[in-house]
């Protein structure tokens, strides 16, 4: 039976990979902070006949994250899957005095991204197998701030990790979606009505594509084919104008930044 643990895995694009994973029959670890929606998210699953086993912890807290790592490394009980999904919105601009968002942000983000990069990718290659999801964001591709550049790091290190990883039987995969309808933008304070319609995508299709992409071992998933053709632009256009397109996405947003 093959066993996948999902941080984030109580809402949005977590709730949907731990859904996804449970109707393709695997048991399932869920990472989140709060214990009664870890509960609530697990008895829906285990309604659909699986084992669900709940892990409380907070990744921003480094002795939680290395809880995490050891359960990844536990050989008695393998875990074939990650998906690395738990993240949030960095709304501090990068002049700000504080930097203590930010530094929440690069702990949950970044370096726990990391850790549980590297125990799941020890684990693996020990046994020859397994997959490991990174949840990155198209913000990767722009300029947009702080959310910009960890999501940047995001994909660069999957990247990193495919190359270390490669022929061990081990894939490792960058999701990068766009806006996604979640919780995610109203936490966020982000008014949808500022996004174009087409530029919306729904969690279930995007994690299905994902799953499909790691399973072809590719390295970069981009769901759906107005993304695909966004980011060719991206990649391919000077940077001076992915740098204004950027500036012009951002200037609604920058009375919201905490200084």
């Amino acid at each position: 039976m093959v066993t996948a643990l999902v941080t984030g895995g109580t809402s949005g694009i977590g709730a949907a990979f731990a859904r996804a994973l449970a109707r393709r029959g695997s048991d399932l670890v869920l990472v989140a902070r709060d214990a009664t929606r870890l509960e609530e998210m697990a008895d829906e699953l285990r309604a659909l006949g699986r084992q669900v086993e709940v892990l409380p912890a907070d990744l921003s807290n480094r002795a939680d994250v290395d809880r995490v790592a050891a359960r990844l490394e536990d050989a008695e009980r393998p875990i074939e899957v990650l998906v690395n999904n738990a993240g949030f919105s960095v709304h501090t601009a990068l002049t700000s005095r504080s930097v203590e968002d930010h530094d929440r942000a690069f702990e949950v983000m970044v370096r726990a991204v990391l850790v549980l990069g590297g125990a799941a990718g020890r684990a693996m290659r020990a046994r020859g197998h397994g997959r490991i999801l990174n949840v990155s964001s198209t913000a990767g591709f722009v300029t947009m701030g702080g959310y910009s550049a960890i999501k940047a790091w995001v994909t660069s290190y999957t990247e990193g990790l495919a190359n270390e990883l490669h022929g061990t039987g081990v894939t490792v995969t960058a999701l990068c979606p766009g806006w996604v309808h979640t919780e995610f933008h109203s936490r966020a304070g982000i008014a949808k009505s500022s996004i174009p319609n087409f530029l919306w995508l729904d969690a279930e299709p995007l994690v299905e594509t994902a799953l499909r992409d790691a399973a072809r071992g590719r390295v970069i998933s981009l769901p759906s084919v107005r993304y695909r053709l966004l980011i060719w632009f991206a990649r391919h256009l000077p940077k001076s104008t992915i740098r204004a397109v950027s500036r012009k996405i951002s200037s609604g947003r920058r009375d919201s930044l905490k200084e």
